[in-house]
């Protein structure tokens, strides 16, 4: 891994949709045991994956992981920290809202 250059690796996964009651999530695991790190990114190749409604559908697809630079890493361990508290703010009031 460079100082600025990006790496890129294709890795084997499985894509779990799940549209149900009682669930509505999306998640990819590697296969392989790769790891995403800060400032990494993925892209799960193929078609959308559509689930009907009470359904969950698992596909086995490849996904491309571009490994961020050291210098990118950094600054998202730097960052990372503030922009998660942007979305813990919030209060609760008594007052209507108009």
């Amino acid at each position: 891994m460079g100082l600025l250059t990006r790496t890129k690796e294709e890795v084997p996964c499985v894509v779990t949709i799940s549209h149900r009651f009682e669930e509505l999530s999306a998640h990819v695991k590697f296969t392989d045991g790769s790891v995403v790190g800060p400032g990494d990114s993925v892209l799960v190749h193929g078609a959308e994956i559509m689930a009907a409604f009470g359904e969950m559908v698992e596909e086995e697809r490849m996904a491309t992981i571009t490994r961020a630079s050291t210098v990118e890493r950094m600054w998202t361990r730097a960052t990372g920290d503030f922009e998660f508290m942007e979305l813990c703010e919030f209060s609760f009031s008594d007052e209507v809202m108009a």
